[in-house]
């Protein structure tokens, strides 16, 4: 399978390649994401539940069910959407990141099918999954536009997309930006471009112009007292977005 280019920064690429070694340390480049991961993963775990009726008493509630992970970096969603259940396929532009997964899934005979492949080549090949993961991965692309055309193609109807990104605002400049990047050190400087930011009402249209049904839209908001993120009704940073093919 190989990767169209259609939609990736190729800057983006090589600086996420840069820090490929480090997608499993929880206190290295990334450890912005591992902080974040519980809660992400908390959200996809129990809506994909409701959405798909299946018994949250159960270790592996979607045995059965196919998922794909667009941008899966080194696999810090993947893993876990294995482990309950589901068949996963991960994809990512980079190599690199590829290679880390693998390796990483090999360690702990995780059975996961890691491609350099994008959402275009993968529609291309006329892939489908009944759920599609696309998390922190629009805000790094060189065109939404083809990326929204060709994950409308990849749900199953009666599946599911849940996506994660970033909103332009001035606030998430100041959060984001600013406070992650350059005071606090959160994430290495230079990893997000405020321009590529997407406004909730832009990602909403662009879902329902590809045949997704938008259900739900969650903030994901960092809060002092409770030592960690929480999901919240503040979309002004970063946000969560559950969409159906009906």
């Amino acid at each position: 399978m190989q990767a169209s280019d259609t939609t990736i920064d190729t800057g983006e690429v090589g600086r996420f390649a840069a820090q490929a070694d480090a997608w499993w340390d929880a206190d290295g480049s990334f450890r912005a994401l591992h902080r974040l991961n519980p809660i992400r993963l908390g959200f996809i775990r129990s809506r994909l539940l409701s959405h798909f009726g299946r018994d949250p008493s159960l270790l592996q509630p979607f045995t059965g069910l196919s998922l794909v992970d667009i941008g899966c970096g080194g696999g810090l969603v993947a893993e876990p959407m294995a482990r309950l259940g589901f068949a996963v396929t991960g994809v990512d532009a980079g190599s690199e990141a590829i290679a880390a997964a693998s390796e990483h899934a090999r360690g702990a005979r995780l059975d996961i099918e890691y491609h350099v492949a994008t959402a275009e080549s993968l529609a291309d090949a006329g892939e489908r999954f009944d759920a599609v993961l696309a998390l922190e991965v629009i805000e790094h692309l060189a065109d939404r536009d083809a990326f929204w055309r060709s994950v409308g193609k990849l749900v199953t109807p009666g599946g599911a997309l849940i996506a994660a990104t970033i909103n332009r605002t001035a606030r998430s400049f100041a959060l984001a930006i600013v406070g992650a990047e350059y005071i606090l050190g959160w994430i290495p400087r230079g990893t997000h471009d405020w321009r590529k930011f997407v406004r909730p009402s832009e990602m909403i249209l662009s879902l329902r112009r590809n045949g997704l049904h938008p259900t739900e839209i969650a903030g994901l908001t960092y809060h002092l007292g409770a030592g960690g993120w929480v999901l919240s009704r503040d979309v002004e940073v970063n946000y969560l977005v559950m969409a159906e093919l009906r």
